[in-house]
């Protein structure tokens, strides 16, 4: 019996085909990205309407794989809004405000706003909310939002007693300034959620309009 075992063009030949193919297909994988990210890999300057480092930290994290040019600040601006936005429309309206104003102070590339808020079911239990905002030079936007949690009924009867819900946490887990930390959904998830990478989802869904425009400019 005579075995035919590959010679070495033929194994160089397979390897240099699959190299070819390979190499072909993260070409075409790469030109897809660029083309889709195009404008936001230009971009230079992006500002984030907050100073809490949960926020700050969860838009550098998003953005940063997306406009790896852009150097990104952050400063205090107004949200318009309650210290403690009551509805998803309200907290919307704060998450715009924020990136507008943040945009606008720098006249940067884009600018960034995230915003938390409560809402009231009609079941009379209250959860949370959060939305994040991006705006950029040509005046487009786009918003993504979720982070709902229904709050348990000591921390609901603080928020509607007039108190912010991070300082009604801070008052129920004995705490300081948890809003600029591990906020609501860490502290009653147990530390299974981390805030910062629950915002960067929210921060994900805004970008989307950029990622993506030629889906949503139909």
């Amino acid at each position: 019996m005579t075995t035919n075992f590959p010679t070495s063009e033929s194994v160089h030949w397979a390897r240099s085909a699959g190299d070819f193919i390979t190499e072909r297909y993260l070409f075409m994988a790469t030109l897809s990205m660029t083309s889709t990210h195009a404008s936001l890999a230009v971009m230079r300057h992006i500002v984030v309407g907050s100073t809490n480092p949960v926020k700050v930290g969860a838009a550098q994290h998003v953005l940063a794989t997306v406009a790896p040019l852009a150097r990104i600040e952050s400063i205090p601006v107004s949200s318009t809004v309650a210290d403690q936005p009551y509805g998803d429309d309200e907290t919307i309206r704060g998450a715009l405000a924020r990136a507008h104003a943040a945009r606008d102070a720098r006249d940067a590339d884009l600018g960034v706003g995230i915003e938390g808020g409560v809402v009231d079911e009609r079941d009379g239990t209250m959860r949370t909310c959060a939305w994040a905002a991006i705006v950029d030079r040509a005046g487009r936007s786009g918003v993504g939002g979720s982070l709902a949690l229904t709050l348990p009924p000591r921390v609901a009867a603080l928020v509607r007693s007039g108190l912010e819900l991070g300082h009604a946490m801070d008052r129920i887990a004995g705490e300081h300034d948890t809003k600029r930390g591990k906020g609501a959904v860490g502290i009653l998830t147990a530390g299974i959620v981390d805030r910062q990478r629950a915002y960067e989802v929210l921060v994900s869904y805004a970008l989307a309009r950029f990622l993506t425009p030629d889906l949503y400019d139909e």
